[in-house]
């Protein structure tokens, strides 16, 4: 081992990157995650596979059903009732 390293061009990271996933930090509302986790527990498999696949569903609908009155109405609701509580 040397007696000294030079760091001054050293990268913070990790040291062997896994391909095809990235690391990353998302803020969650509890209760969503709560879900999750109870799900993927019953499954058999883990809360950020579950998520994974279920972003993976959500982009590789068509875009245009994406966003359907039902949907359009059901979030102006909820913004609403969240509004007058405020």
């Amino acid at each position: 081992m040397k007696k000294e390293y030079d760091f001054r061009n050293a990268k913070r990271g990790q040291v062997v990157i896994p391909k095809g996933k990235t690391r990353i930090t998302i803020y969650i509302d509890n209760d969503v995650l709560e879900k999750f986790r109870s799900r993927a527990d019953s499954a058999g498999f883990g809360y950020q596979t579950m998520i994974n696949e279920a972003l993976r569903e959500y982009l590789n609908q068509p875009q245009e059903s994406l966003l359907n009155e039902s949907t359009l109405r059901k979030v102006v609701r909820e913004e609403l009732k969240r509004a007058a509580h405020h």
